[in-house]
């Protein structure tokens, strides 16, 4: 590698005068300065070497110098002594060598001596410190033993103190239980206790000792000897703070003065007894977790302890329930207040004078809060179900539901338990009441009412309503909102109440007679009420279940009490009649945010019929013994079904509104073109229908004739049709909605008239003779007729008088328009 690298620094040094391209070309005065240099260095090299040379043949010279001989001895004796100093020159290195490796021998001959004698030292000190280590290994060993076996015995001697300890306490601790001075009320007492529920323990967990069963007993006898003592101590208080308030004076103090001092009193007596109790019971309490005996105690201080307050109280809480019951004997609402604010604060007070003494609640304390509570339910009981009011028993339970288990119960559910419990006890006593004088109410005043003359004087009280409503606008013009109110006020509370329901049937103004909750028919205004009450009162389910019922006892009153209107006026009457109460039960209804279905089960016994036509059939086969016996096969095949039908209450009244519906359309239809329905109608059943023209009824003059009685009818009885609609429904979109399907059918029939001129052989003059009128013609014919003249009132239909009245337009809930739209039918003629 280094000549590698002088290789290449010499041929790069090459370059530097490369006559072709040198990289450190020089000048001529510097070349022969180089060659000056270089001739001066060879020319002092040379001159040192040849002075070396000298002084070397100088030595050797003088060393090889020939001394003088003059005899051969001479020659010989110096050649000798040449020789040997040649030798001895020679092996000179090898004596020297041969010196220093004797004088190595002898040190390390030394040196081995040295370590012998050390090793038989260290020898010699391995033992010495073998036996002193043995010694103290052994010595060391024995002090351990000695020490482990005094700590053993030291350890023995302290568990045997330690359970002796436990065997010798019972005469010491008999001795200190049995001491006059000590106080069950103090901590020396209780330190006691401890040291005996200690030993108890520690003799339990010891059963194998000798003599443990023994001190067992006497232990387990001192701590009964205890728990006797906290017993007596604890009765003994009670029975003191008893006598307090119950002595004579207290009792005179009580007639004299209200229930709440009394009751302060009560409790007053018994909250003293809270300092000289409160630490016994509480160490109880402590213990009652661990130990079945001191559990036990505690459950017979609390059983003492409600057993005191239920003398003291007890009857106190049935006189104050006994007065209520005699000042409020007819006031059944202020009754149930007045006792339930009663036993609400007695048992608040009772809970609270509890939880000082005790820390958990107990089936003692609960029990005679129950106790306190049942004489309410026993008080009222009675009461409720000799009630016959359906007022008075919805508000006894919306009292019972609302203010006392969810304003009250509910927001102590702890202290007020029990009164919770007598609460729905009388809760669901008064919903079975409700429920039965509903049932009754809606049989008796709904299904079986008779209306009275004045209930069916329709429309003549429509008509009275409406001209003492227009006499009290004209009087009041400036302030109709005010007018419009002094109406509303004028209904009657049953009224109000269902009005309550809807809160958008409250805000809307009533200014039609028709709208008044006044001159709803009984049967509705009855139902409804009945169902606001209930609504509130029952539950889902039962309400569900009533209100289906209901209804539908209330459509079929409806119905019934329109059959009376038809037969005393006229059908439209009628017709008008039941479907605005119809549509009324249909709004009212809807804010209850319940389902009007209820489920229905029934037995179908079809398969028994079935099953005995097949065994008269087959009599030859009643005893066979094969499968085709009869008999089996009617056991068998004879078992009614147990089917389910759903009962809806809405579907039901939209039903009959559509069926209602359907026959007003047609009775109108009828009044306004009833020639040319029956001419369509004997049109539709003469066969052949090409040979109708033969006939002497359908003959152009005839068609004539029923044409313009038809136009005669309508101009007659359209105003008075729609004056009715007006005065019934009050609202024109649900006037338009049930006078579009009339309008049709009208058109329609003159339309078929018309189909009937052009496709039954009758020619243009016969077309010109009956004078059919086209659709749209017919169109602005019952547009023209139905203008009602401002300046000339319109009778209803049916009406024979005159009257002064103009009819004004009242506004009703969209939503009854709606619903109207949805169960109107199409009628096609």
């Amino acid at each position: 590698m280094d000549n590698m690298s002088l290789k290449e620094i010499q041929s790069k040094l090459l370059l530097w005068e490369s006559p072709t391209n040198p990289l450190a070309p020089l000048t001529s005065s510097q070349r022969e300065a180089i060659l000056d240099l270089e001739a001066l260095l060879l020319g002092e090299t040379t001159e040192s070497e040849n002075d070396k040379l000298q002084a070397s043949v100088t030595e050797e010279s003088d060393k090889y110098s020939l001394p003088q001989m003059e005899t051969t001895y001479d020659f010989l004796e110096w050649y000798e002594s040449l020789c040997e100093s040649n030798v001895e020159a020679a092996d000179a290195p090898y004596k020297a060598y041969y010196k220093q490796l004797e004088d190595r021998r002898n040190e390390c001959v030394a040196l081995t001596d040295q370590i012998h004698e050390t090793m038989s030292d260290l020898d010699k000190l391995s033992e010495e410190y073998t036996l002193v280590s043995d010694k103290t290994n052994a010595l060391h060993t024995m002090s351990e033993q000695l020490l482990a076996d005094q700590n053993k015995l030291s350890s023995i001697g302290d568990d045997i103190r330690h359970k002796l300890h436990y065997f010798t306490q019972v005469e010491h601790l008999s001795q200190r239980l049995n001491s006059p001075t000590m106080s069950v009320n103090s901590e020396a007492f209780f330190n006691l206790l401890a040291k005996i529920d200690e030993c108890l323990e520690y003799m339990r967990a010891n059963n194998t000792f000798k003599e443990a069963h023994t001190y067992l007993v006497k232990y387990r006898h001192l701590q009964s000897r205890a728990i006797s003592l906290i017993r007596s101590y604890v009765n003994h208080v009670l029975d003191h703070a008893t006598q307090q308030v119950l002595s004579p004076k207290d009792e005179d103090a009580t007639d004299q003065e209200n229930m709440d001092t009394a009751y302060a009193v009560y409790f007053g007596k018994f909250q003293a007894t809270v300092p000289k109790l409160k630490m016994v019971i509480g160490e109880i309490e402590a213990r009652a977790e661990k130990s079945a005996e001191y559990a036990s105690l505690l459950s017979d201080i609390q059983q003492e302890y409600a057993s005191r307050r239920a003398r003291v109280a007890g009857a106190p809480t049935a006189a104050a329930l006994a007065a209520a019951a005699a000042k409020h004997t007819r006031d059944h609402c202020t009754l149930l207040r007045a006792a339930c604010s009663l036993l609400a604060h007695a048992s608040s007070d009772e809970c609270a004078l509890y939880s000082h003494l005790f820390s958990q609640s107990s089936k003692a304390i609960q029990d005679y809060l129950q106790s306190l509570c049942t004489g309410l339910y026993e008080t009222l009981r009675p009461h409720i179900i000799h009630i016959n009011h359906l007022e008075t028993l919805a508000e006894l339970c919306v009292i019972l539901r609302v203010e006392v288990i969810e304003e009250q119960v509910n927001n102590d559910p702890l202290t007020l338990a029990a009164l919770g419990a007598c609460a729905r006890a009388l809760l669901q006593d008064a919903q079975e009441r409700l429920v039965f004088r509903a049932h009754v109410h809606l049989r008796s005043d709904v299904l079986l009412y008779r209306p009275a003359p004045p209930d069916l004087a329709y429309p003549d009280k429509l008509l009275m309503m409406e001209q003492i409503a227009l006499s009290i606008q004209q009087e009041q013009s400036l302030k109709r909102s005010d007018s419009r109110n002094s109406m509303v006020s004028d209904i009657s509370a049953t009224s109000q109440e269902v009005a309550n329901i809807n809160v958008e049937a409250q805000k809307r103004p009533q200014s039609s007679p028709a709208d008044l909750h006044g001159m709803w028919y009984p049967g509705v205004r009855r139902t409804l009420a009945a169902l606001s009450r209930l609504y509130r009162c029952l539950e889902k389910k039962v309400f569900q279940g009533l209100a289906q019922e209901a209804i539908s006892l209330c459509v079929q009153s409806v119905e019934s009490a329109a059959k009376q209107i038809s037969a005393n006026q006229t059908n439209i009457d009628g017709e008008l009649f039941q479907i605005k109460h119809l549509l009324i039960l249909r709004e009212q209804i809807a804010p209850f945010q319940v389902d009007f279905v209820i489920k229905e089960t029934t037995l179908d016994f079809s398969n028994i019929k079935n099953a005995a036509y097949g065994l008269i059939q087959k009599p030859r086969q009643i005893f066979s013994l094969n499968s085709n016996n009869s008999l089996l096969e009617f056991l068998l095949e004879g078992t009614p079904q147990v089917r389910e039908h759903l009962l809806d209450s809405r579907k039901e009244v939209d039903r009959q509104l559509k069926s209602c519906c359907e026959m007003f359309i047609k009775h109108a239809t009828e009044i306004l073109t009833g020639p040319i329905v029956a001419f369509v109608e004997k049109v539709q059943a003469f066969s052949p229908a090409d040979q109708i023209k033969t006939q002497p009824w359908a003959s152009p003059e005839e068609m004539a004739v029923v044409v313009k009685e038809a136009q005669r009818r309508i101009k007659a009885h359209l105003a008075a049709l729609q004056r009715s609609m007006q005065l019934y429904l009050s609202n024109k979109e649900t006037e338009f909605i049930l006078f579009r399907p009339i309008r049709n059918n009208v058109v329609g029939y003159f339309v078929q008239i018309e189909q009937l001129l052009a496709n039954s052989g009758y020619t243009y003059e016969d077309a010109l003779l009956v004078a059919c009128p086209t659709p749209e013609q017919v169109s602005v014919f019952i547009s023209s007729a139905s203008l009602i003249s401002h300046n000339e009132p319109v009778l209803p239909y049916g009406k024979k008088r005159k009257t002064s009245t103009v009819r004004k337009p009242s506004v009703t809930s969209v939503q009854e328009n709606e619903k109207l739209s949805e169960v109107t039918p199409t009628m096609k003629v």
